[in-house]
């Protein structure tokens, strides 16, 4: 069983750029948007995933990701509900932390968000200078439902 913590932020400004070391093309779309299971496809540059998360219960859910043929998951695309999720993500590292930073594309574009994932949800970080309102756990900046 896999249990992620993530922490989510709308971002600011693009200083995260500087700090960058790793960039990531990203499509994804979604199987199920059901808020107790979700189903994810997702293509990222030449590799392919699926991936099942449970109900959030705080900055945390149940979550299992597999990889896939790149072919299935073009197919799987093709039986998603609309839209189709385009994104540019960026790993930034902070202070010894990991932040992805995912710049999305098309009707999205302009909204920028960075998630942090921890050991546990009471672990302390140190806070980027591009990081802005803290969106955990606000439903709307959930990936399933942009």
């Amino acid at each position: 069983m896999a249990f992620e913590i993530e922490h989510k932020y709308l971002v600011t400004c693009d200083s995260y750029k500087k700090l960058a070391t790793d960039s990531f093309h990203i499509i994804q779309g979604y199987l199920s948007r059901v808020p107790e299971r979700t189903v994810r496809v997702r293509i990222k540059n030449d590799s392919a995933y699926i991936t099942v998360k449970g109900k959030s219960e705080g900055a945390g859910r149940l979550e299992y990701e597999y990889e896939i043929p790149k072919g299935d998951a073009l197919e799987m695309l093709e039986l998603c509900i609309p839209p189709i999720l385009e994104k540019i993500r960026y790993h930034v590292t902070f202070q010894g932390h990991l932040w992805e930073v995912d710049e999305f594309m098309g009707d999205r574009e302009g909204l920028v968000i960075a998630e942090i994932e921890l050991i546990s949800d009471e672990e302390e970080y140190p806070i980027p200078d591009f990081i802005g309102e803290n969106v955990t756990g606000n439903p709307r900046y959930y990936n399933s439902n942009l």
